[in-house]
């Protein structure tokens, strides 16, 4: 029992390794697919897709991990009841999106050819949805393998997808291109979904477990609600970020063309290198949560302080050497991955600083599985705020794009600063 940890999180690893690869292919085919215009498009799109997603999710896939693990409810009702909960959110956001689209495109992303890409995002989410909660049910039971089958297979059919589908749409206008690359999700996700239900023991379910319960709810909302807000705020931010750099920079003289360049080289190139190794310590993180919640019930705080210390070692033991060769290989790496050799000035800045983002995911979640969300809330919230204004702010310095990577810097040191400070004091015995 004591190995479990170690063992899931050396198998999310593992997996992990195989999926990154999958997935670095998968950018660099997509980005020499739809070019530097096709990404900075895709980019511009992608806050409002993490917006409505946080939404529709509602923080109840962490939620279902915490409860389920807790082995006190009753495991099918939870995971029909989440289900339930967030298909009903996303008809809403669907509705929403047929009437608004066009609007939003126009008006808030300064682009209305990103309406079918927004429409797109509508009949995305439930897939999304019950795939997620179908992980971690998984997660919970800390049972990594199906988690790392359905990445592989998600990719898989992702990248099967894109080299087929964007050909065929970029004919059409680069537009269709980026809307597709987002609909090409359905597919990645219903291989997982099917792939889970066949993978649960006893998926027979009597009409009762169907049917959300009371206390379940109650109890899943109670978890779900502060979770959601953390991520929610996160996601606002993220959101407004497209929005204040085409408004401040286009206002002190920059064309629209420059800022969906620029921004497609930070998100498309630069982002995605130095943010390679969080997907492993997010996988961390996924394992951590039922060690925690369960042990912090039981007041086994020396236990769990040893679990998060192995949780960030783990988490530094892979981006410690990313980091370096991010900063002495930034050429090479963009050459190799991207053919390209833009971005290489904004790796060598952010590189070190998104050693603090390695370890964040793990100190963050350690608050929510220890049912303190809302503290993790109010770090985000408070870093949200400091980075939105911090761009708003520093955009307006007529240093181009440069205001980005201070604001998101910023939030960077703030956010895992204050979440480490809140775990040590709750880990006080």
């Amino acid at each position: 029992m004591k190995n479990k940890f170690i063992k899931s999180t050396l198998i999310l690893i593992a997996g992990g390794f195989f999926t990154k690869l999958l997935g670095m292919i998968i950018k660099i085919v997509l980005t020499r697919l739809i070019g530097t215009e096709g990404i900075g498009l895709y980019s511009m799109i992608m806050p409002t897709f993490m917006l409505l997603n946080s939404i529709a999710q509602m923080g109840l896939p962490t939620a279902l991990n915490i409860l389920i693990s807790s082995d006190k409810y009753n495991t099918k009702n939870l995971l029909s009841t989440a289900i339930i909960i967030s298909l009903s959110i996303d008809l809403i956001i669907l509705l929403f999106l047929i009437l608004s689209c066009k609007f939003l495109a126009t008006n808030l992303l300064n682009n209305s050819t990103l309406s079918f890409s927004l429409l797109s995002i509508g009949f995305v989410l439930p897939f999304i949805t019950i795939s997620n909660c179908l992980r971690s049910y998984f997660f919970a039971k800390q049972r990594m393998y199906p988690h790392v089958i359905t990445n592989i297979i998600e990719d898989i059919v992702k990248l099967i997808f894109i080299v087929i589908g964007i050909p065929f749409f970029a004919t059409k206008g680069i537009e269709y291109a980026v809307a597709f690359v987002i609909i090409s999700n359905i597919f990645c996700e219903l291989s997982s979904i099917i792939i889970f239900l066949f993978l649960i023991p006893n998926f027979k379910c009597n009409k009762k477990e169907l049917i959300p319960n009371k206390n379940n709810t109650k109890a899943l909302l109670k978890i779900a609600v502060p979770t959601t807000g953390s991520r929610l705020i996160g996601s606002i931010g993220y959101f407004l970020e497209p929005i204040i750099i085409n408004y401040v920079l286009i206002k002190v003289g920059y064309t629209n063309n420059f800022i969906i360049n620029e921004y497609g080289i930070i998100n498309g190139y630069v982002m995605q290198l130095v943010l390679l190794p969080s997907f492993f310590t997010s996988a961390i993180s996924q394992a951590l949560i039922p060690v925690v919640s369960s042990n912090y019930a039981k007041k086994r705080y020396d236990y769990i302080k040893k679990k998060v210390k192995q949780a960030i070692f783990f988490s530094l033991l892979i981006g410690i050497p990313a980091t370096i060769i991010f900063e002495f290989f930034p050429d090479f790496l963009l050459k190799f991955l991207f053919k390209t050799n833009k971005g290489i000035t904004y790796i060598k800045v952010i590189a070190p600083i998104c050693l603090l983002h390695y370890i964040q995911s793990p100190i963050s979640s350690t608050l929510q599985a220890m049912n303190k969300a809302k503290i993790s809330m109010i770090g985000t919230f408070i870093g949200m705020i400091l980075r939105t204004v911090s761009l708003f702010i520093f955009s307006y310095f007529k240093i181009g794009l440069w205001s980005l990577i201070i604001a998101t810097s910023i939030n960077i040191i703030f956010v895992t600063s204050f979440d480490l400070r809140f775990v040590k004091k709750s880990l006080k015995n």
